[in-house]
Order: C-alpha cells, then sequence, then structure tokens
C-alpha cells in the first residue's frame, strides 16, 4: 500500500480504553478489539411510473458489540471495579477507544463510544496441567461511534 512519508500508520497492537460517566475508569490497553464495524441499511424506493429506477435513502445504523481481549493483568482490577460498580445502576458511560503507532505518542485515530454499557465480561478457564495465560474478554454494547441523527425525547 502506497504511503506518503509523513504518514502515521495506527499499530493493532497499541489502543487503549476508557469509560467516561461520573467517574472515569481506565481499562487499561488490550490485546484484541473486534467489532469496530458499522453496518447501514439501504431504504429503496421503486415509483411506478418511473420504470426500473430505483430511488436509494439512507436507512438504520447498525452498530456490532465490541468485543476486548488481554491476558489478566493488574489493570483487570480497574474492569472488575467498573463492573462492580456500575452492575446495577443506570449510569451512562461514553467510552474512547485511542489506536496508537507508538508508546507516548498521540493517538492516531479514536472511536468515541456512546451509551456503553458492559454486555458481558468472562475469564478463561483455568487449567493446572497447561501452561496458558489467562485471558480475560470484556463485550460492550454501545449506541454508536458516527455521529448519527438522534432523536432526543
Amino acid at each position: 500500500m502506497p504511503l506518503s512519508d509523513s504518514s502515521k500508520i495506527g499499530m493493532a497492537n497499541r489502543f487503549v480504553v476508557r469509560m467516561s460517566g461520573k467517574k472515569v475508569y481506565d481499562l487499561g490497553s488490550w490485546t484484541k478489539a473486534d467489532g469496530l464495524d458499522v453496518a447501514f441499511d439501504v431504504a429503496e424506493y421503486r415509483a411506478g411510473d418511473q420504470g426500473n429506477n430505483r430511488f436509494y435513502f439512507p436507512g438504520n445504523t447498525k452498530y456490532t458489540n465490541v468485543k476486548l481481549s488481554r491476558a489478566v493483568s493488574d489493570e483487570t482490577k480497574q474492569v472488575r471495579e467498573w463492573l462492580d460498580k456500575n452492575q446495577f445502576n443506570c449510569e451512562v458511560f461514553d467510552g474512547v477507544i485511542e489506536l496508537y503507532t507508538a508508546l507516548h505518542a498521540d493517538p492516531v485515530t479514536t472511536w468515541d463510544l456512546r451509551e456503553v454499557m458492559p454486555a458481558r465480561w468472562a475469564i478463561s478457564s483455568f487449567d493446572a496441567g497447561a501452561s496458558q495465560i489467562s485471558v480475560e474478554t470484556l463485550e460492550l454494547v454501545h449506541s454508536g461511534f458516527l455521529p448519527d441523527e438522534r432523536m432526543l425525547f
């Protein structure tokens, strides 16, 4: 892929996640993030007097849940604190995922997740007979990261 000399390339292994509401929770760095995608429904209209002509209009926007994974570490404590404090509360959080080129640099890009809530959290099974890293997975449901037009009631 051709790039200019001034292009900043985001490294897939350098990103952090934070939640902000009444309190800010730095959920730390993760090794994997899936689900940062959006799908657009397309509404099609065909007028009866226009032959085969079709008109297309934007429809609903659909966002996938974001799934984060990493090895269990000291940063897991922050996730547990966030889950413990908010498992029965209806506090709305905004989340941010920042992608970096290198340590201590400015982020290349960010995703601002609106109205974030945990959907699932899990730790991989423990097996004394295996020599593997214990993995933590956090799934987040959100209402989007694009500036969609929304009606406020």
